[in-house]
């Protein structure tokens, strides 16, 4: 085994492409800086409040921060897409380690990401995103603007109304605990004749848990499991080779054997989800250890969530967003709490992010270094983000905020971002520049 990885670790070492994008990383030093102007702090600002905003909801914010970036600061959309990849990066560390120490509302010994539905949804996912990249390439700009605003403007108002539908169901909740107070004889303006009973705190009780101690154990096999994922795909990529055709191994662009490689991602999502779930049909204890369970038989419906991870890749991949923006809608629709469903969608941005960063880091991105100041910036005004929301929740009982947040952050994105497209479409048009399908290379 050990003679069969060490050529291919030579391989990747030696080559054309790797060779290049490691000097591109020493050559940034080299470049000049980007400038700090009055347009990037703005801007600087302006993600930290949409990292803020959008770490509530576990979404990664690129549809934030790109147009903040390009309208705002100035950059071109290359280098505001390579500068988003590695603020989605840090706000979602933030997300991931904080929920990490964060129990679930019903059941206090576990923490709140759901690994069963990340492990179910990744593979599927990054295929999804693969497809969606092409799928972009060959559709004009008028199409994939029209598409974003409509699907995206129906998650938002199916969001919303999740929204709405949890607040109404946590004051219906708190009510009821109010009266079960009042017949047991606690009243808030005085004592008559009845002790404070246990369960002062029941308006909070259903949405928080019990505060007992809790078992934090991390689950380092499925966490591998999801590592293992991840470069098996960035493996494929790298193979692949980049938008300049610089590749590993030699092919023709866009040839027989880029296709077959490109095709590799089918059986490895298909492979990786048939065994899990297979796992999870002969160890069915196993998931009860780790990750907070939506509903009592969510597990009776697990093949919905690689479809819904798919599909939210190829949306994503199609309209240059993350997927988190997506999948959220997706999971909130099929009965997964809001705090679980912020937190898994972090924890599976995370990993699709960070997949994003490298790939730039290959390909010799500009301005690292201001790139990862954003980055750390994103980083803090996520984990302030996170602490007020949960804050208001503990205060309040209200988790239906976090559907709020999502809901924001996805107006505000339809917003922008279309804007942003219908430019670019003008733009186009009055240059009388071709605007029909293309091919995918």
């Amino acid at each position: 085994m050990a003679n069969k990885i060490v050529p291919i670790l030579e391989a990747l070492l030696t080559s054309n492409i790797t060779r290049q994008g490691i000097q591109n990383l020493f050559n940034q030093s080299q470049e000049t800086h980007l400038e700090l102007t009055s347009k990037v702090l703005i801007s600087g600002i302006l993600c930290f409040l949409s990292a803020s905003i959008s770490s509530a909801g576990g979404i990664g914010g690129g549809g934030l921060f790109i147009p903040i970036l390009s309208i705002v600061a100035g950059l071109d959309l290359k280098t505001a897409s390579s500068f988003s990849a590695f603020m989605v990066t840090g706000g979602s560390i933030a997300c991931v380690l904080y929920s990490m120490f964060i129990t679930s509302p019903k059941h206090s010994h576990k923490v709140l990401i759901d690994y069963d539905i990340a492990l179910l949804s990744e593979p599927c996912m990054l295929l999804g995103v693969s497809v969606g990249v092409i799928c972009n390439v060959a559709f004009p700009e008028w199409l994939i603007t029209i598409m974003f605003a409509v699907f995206l403007a129906w998650c938002t108002f199916k969001t919303c109304k999740s929204g709405v539908f949890y607040w109404k169901s946590e004051s219906e909740e708190a009510l009821r605990n109010e009266f079960e107070k009042l017949e047991n004889g606690v009243v808030r303006n005085g004592n008559f004749g009845g002790d404070v009973i246990e369960g002062d705190e029941g308006i909070k009780k259903p949405l928080l848990g019990e505060e007992k101690g809790c078992e934090l154990g991390f689950p380092w096999m499925k966490f591998g499991l999801l590592v293992i994922i991840w470069f098996s795909f960035f493996l494929i990529y790298l193979l692949r080779g980049n938008r300049d055709r610089k590749t590993i191994i030699p092919m023709e662009p866009c040839g027989l054997g880029h296709w077959i490689l490109s095709s590799f991602q089918i059986p490895l999502a298909i492979i990786f989800t048939v065994w899990i779930l297979r796992h999870k049909h002969t160890n069915p204890d196993e998931s009860k250890q780790t990750g907070a369970q939506a509903k009592a038989g969510w597990q009776s419906n697990n093949s919905l969530f690689p479809g819904m991870a798919f599909l939210a890749g190829m949306l994503g991949g199609v309209f240059g967003i993350g997927g988190g923006m997506l999948i959220s809608p997706f999971l909130l629709q099929v009965g997964i709490p809001p705090e679980v469903t912020a937190a898994t969608c972090s924890f599976m941005v995370f990993f699709s992010s960070t997949m994003s960063a490298f790939q730039y880091l290959l390909l010799g991105m500009a301005h690292i270094e201001a790139a990862l100041i954003f980055s750390f910036i994103c980083f803090i005004g996520s984990l302030i983000g996170l602490m007020v929301v949960q804050r208001a929740i503990e205060k309040y009982g209200r988790a239906s905020l976090i559907v709020f947040s999502v809901s924001t952050v996805m107006a505000l994105s339809t917003v922008l971002l279309t804007s942003f497209g219908a430019m670019g479409v003008w733009e186009d048009y009055a240059a009388g520049r071709y605007m029909g399908f293309k091919l995918p290379c």
